[in-house]
């Protein structure tokens, strides 16, 4: 009966710390077998100027955070070429929260570096360069776990999530910066 206990108090208190991993709320960050891999790079033709895509991106963080994007994005301190903002993203059944500095070079580059959430490590960013016919935006980054094998296929799932989380966003950045642009 003990053991049947025990079994069961160590799975509940393994839920528990991947629930919290998950929603970002818990981050391990130890230094310890660290495995750090590549995002991206992923580029993506913006029809629309730099100074134009950049003032689109900035806009939530720097400027009054529209209501549309009010359970996406919550800033905490605002500067004028900085801030730290809470990201909420919906994973599976549950809504994951990180806490990013966000630095604004203008108008050619956003940088991403993770204070919280489901891994120890995570540094990204948004470039911005003129190309013929309006911006090339390239995004790339690299994410960071602990504890050797499980670390990395910890990073290998975050990862996943992550680019498609970027994706999305850009692709609305995207979209709404040609529409302006027309």
């Amino acid at each position: 009966m003990r053991r049947l206990l025990s079994t069961a108090v160590v799975l509940g208190a393994a839920a528990t710390a991947y629930r919290q991993l998950v929603r970002g709320a818990l981050t391990l960050d130890l230094g310890v077998g660290r495995s750090l891999q590549p995002l991206g790079p992923v580029s993506w033709h913006i029809a629309a100027s730099p100074e134009a895509v950049f003032d689109l991106i900035a806009a939530p963080y720097l400027g009054r955070t529209p209501r549309a994007l009010q359970h996406k994005l919550e800033v905490w301190v605002r500067g004028t070429d900085m801030v730290l903002a809470a990201h909420h993203t919906p994973v599976r059944k549950a809504i994951a929260t990180t806490l990013e500095t966000v630095r604004f070079e203008r108008p050619e580059r956003v940088e991403f570096r993770l204070v919280r959430g489901p891994v120890p490590h995570l540094a990204e960013s948004f470039q911005l360069q003129r190309e013929e016919g309006g911006t090339q935006l390239t995004w790339e980054g690299e994410l960071g776990t602990d504890f050797w094998a499980i670390g990395r296929w910890w990073g290998k799932r975050v990862a996943h999530t992550w680019e498609q989380a970027v994706r999305h966003s850009l692709a609305a950045v995207a979209a709404e910066a040609e529409r302006r642009a027309r």
